[in-house]
């Protein structure tokens, strides 16, 4: 057998329904749990199913039973303890009505390592991308939007006010929701009045109450304006907002 060929097949994705648990530190105040099962694994990483949001560039932390052929560490251990990053999350609407599921969301993860990067305890809403080998002492911060594709252009957003739904997604539903307005939007993000208490990092829900449309969102600043007004500055992250429904 030719050496690209075993390295093809370590690679191949294998169809596994392992039980995992899925464990996301979403700022310094939020933390949550998830039990999922496995879609498929290589030596590599994985993808699986999730009910919350996440996005390109997080860690994640994996606890499982991978078979020990597929380990990088811990071959004598019951579970393997391995911190992921993601790389991919796509939203999949479920059909509404009684007994619907809530949104699913297909994540693929690459395995970095053992132990979280150096400072990831005081920043856990950091985002992460590789450098040259996909592990923890490679991974490079990400700024901004960079993890995105390109950057977001200012005079794309609008200064422009519609009713929203903005709901704190909390362990099994929302923590806080409060019915507010923008203060600008483009399709990629949106800057909303807010009276809720949260902090940079956690995942919220949007609703348009015109265009009748939800989106996740990822919190990136809190600030306050003239009189002390709060406004969320939120990153879209599984889809965009539809400007020309606003028209």
């Amino acid at each position: 057998m030719k050496a690209d060929d075993k390295h093809r097949r370590r690679r191949q994705r294998i169809r596994f329904s392992l039980p995992a648990r899925v464990r996301c530190r979403e700022s310094l105040d939020s933390e949550w749990m998830e039990i999922t099962r496995l879609i498929d694994v290589t030596p590599f990483g994985a993808s699986f199913n999730l009910t919350r949001p996440t996005e390109r560039g997080r860690l994640l932390h994996l606890t499982l039973p991978l078979p020990r052929q597929l380990r990088s560490f811990d071959h004598a251990e019951e579970q393997y303890r391995v911190w992921s990053l993601v790389r991919s999350a796509t939203r999949e609407d479920t059909p509404s009505g009684a007994g619907s599921s809530p949104s699913a969301f297909i994540v693929g993860v690459a395995f970095v390592g053992k132990r979280p990067p150096a400072g990831y305890e005081q920043n856990p809403s950091q985002r992460y991308e590789p450098g040259d080998t996909l592990e923890v002492s490679k991974l490079r911060a990400i700024v901004g939007q960079e993890a995105r594709g390109p950057r977001v252009e200012r005079r794309t957003r609008l200064t422009l006010t519609t009713e929203v739904i903005l709901e704190v997604i909390g362990e099994g539903s929302a923590a806080a929701r409060e019915e507010t307005v923008t203060e600008n939007i483009s399709r990629h993000g949106a800057s909303v009045y807010t009276t809720l208490k949260v902090l940079p990092g956690r995942f919220v829900r949007l609703t348009g109450v015109r265009e009748q449309i939800t989106i996740f969102a990822a919190v990136r600043q809190r600030s306050e304006g003239p009189g002390g007004v709060a406004r969320l500055h939120l990153e879209f992250v599984d889809r965009e907002w539809p400007l020309d429904q606003l028209f």
